[in-house]
């Protein structure tokens, strides 16, 4: 925690309600704080004692922060809003930037902008005036024809950089979005007219009503099928928010027509396996997530990969997988399990797919290695390794599930493995 000169914790009576507003805005903010929180907050400061503002702001950040991507989120609103005064200024200026000569203003950053629009809430600070350019001098035109769009910057931003309009417009981006899929070849046979195979029975039984004579041959060709989707998101606090964005991916894909796809199965785990697969089917995004969210009771738990990957293959696997099925995993590999039960059930599941696909959103960092104990180990049993951090990773999808051969950066990974 950084030191907050000047912060003074109000004498108010009504603490309790103070710190459910303070809930509200990390909301706002994008942190997942619900009413159990508040309640759990409220108990803790309770328990805590309200003498030393370092002690009640490690209590509320032990109630309401679950990832380190949401503590500068945190440490921003709750100097804002346990009377900071110097801030004020501060989050009107990241939201208007001000003109200030040739000094150059630090940018803020995607954390502070998220804070900013939760504690002000819709208020509009002044528009800066433009510079007036010197008497005598040039005036320069810019022509930003050709300049990155607002959408194509935000294919690229980090969904957990986002703040909470970007995210909203993200997702209107992912609902439009398709993941098409090749058919499989079946060794099963069906008749056709232009089939390259005989059909030595249909022939035979097609000459015994002509009384043996064979005036034509029969062909047949191979059947086509589709391939069955199915993805199990990692739900635990380091991954929230990046399985919110998949959820909506997944949503688009088993709600649009001529996707291709047989069937799109969908779980996710934390401490637990949950299949929420008919909450998907929904045409609402907004009430299946919702739908989702109630019925996995672990949103942004401890994490739990080894045990919950063993329970798919034990009570699901059989029931979903069929033949040729594309697995989706999301996490990010940190499991703290036992690495024996996650090894073997890894393995099960790879030999149970067509094609393992492991989105990890760690893979956008440029110094990222498997040195992690699960991360090595489940890298030895997917079929390709991809970056899960933004929209553009999401539409590379499409590559890793058209090619047989495509292993994004799995083959890279192994060689820092050997």
């Amino acid at each position: 925690m950084a030191e907050h000169a000047g912060l003074r914790l109000p004498d108010d009576p009504k603490l309790a309600q103070n710190i459910a507003w303070f809930a509200r805005a990390l909301r706002k903010a994008g942190l997942n704080v619900g009413p159990g929180r508040i309640v759990q907050a409220v108990r803790a400061v309770e328990a805590a004692g309200f003498t030393d503002r370092r002690d009640f702001y490690w209590t509320l950040h032990a109630c309401f922060v679950s990832g380190r991507a949401e503590r500068e989120v945190f440490d921003q609103i709750f100097r804002l809003f346990w009377r900071d005064p110097r801030f004020m200024e501060q989050m009107m200026s990241f939201l208007v930037p001000s003109v200030r000569g040739t000094q150059e203003e630090r940018e803020a950053r995607a954390a502070e902008r998220r804070a900013a629009e939760a504690i002000l809430d819709g208020a509009e600070a002044p528009e800066p005036p433009a510079p007036e350019p010197p008497e005598g001098a040039d005036r320069i035109e810019v022509d930003a024809a050709r300049t990155m769009s607002d959408e194509e910057r935000l294919r690229t931003l980090d969904f957990e950089q986002m703040s909470t309009a970007e995210m909203a417009r993200a997702k209107r981006i992912i609902a439009r979005m398709s993941l098409p899929v090749p058919p499989l070849r079946s060794r099963r046979t069906m008749a056709s007219v232009d089939g390259r195979q005989p059909d030595w029975r249909r022939t035979m039984r097609g000459a015994m009503r002509r009384g043996g004579e064979v005036d034509r041959f029969a062909l047949r060709r191979q059947r086509l099928r589709w391939p069955s989707l199915v993805a199990i998101c990692d739900i635990s606090g380091s991954m929230s928010r990046y399985s919110r964005a998949v959820l909506h991916f997944l949503h688009a894909v088993s709600n649009r027509s001529g996707a291709g796809w047989a069937d799109v199965h969908a779980f996710t785990f934390g401490t637990r396996l949950t299949n929420i697969t008919r909450h998907l089917r929904a045409r609402d995004v907004d009430a299946a997530l919702a739908a989702a969210g109630a019925e996995a009771q672990d949103w942004e738990g401890g994490t739990r990969i080894g045990q919950s990957i063993d329970r798919f293959n034990r009570d699901w696997s059989r029931r979903v997988m069929g033949q040729g099925a594309i697995v989706l995993l999301i996490t990010d590999g940190l499991d703290r399990g036992d690495p024996d039960l996650l090894d073997r059930a890894m393995r099960r599941l790879q030999l149970s797919a067509q094609k393992v696909i492991w989105l990890n959103p760690l893979l956008r960092f440029d110094g990222f290695a498997p040195r992690a104990q699960g991360v090595a180990t489940m890298m030895r049993h997917v079929d390709s390794f991809r970056a899960g951090h933004d929209i553009a990773a999401l539409e590379e999808l499409a590559k890793a599930v058209s090619r047989p051969d495509d292993a994004g950066e799995r083959a890279r990974m192994l060689r820092m493995l050997r």
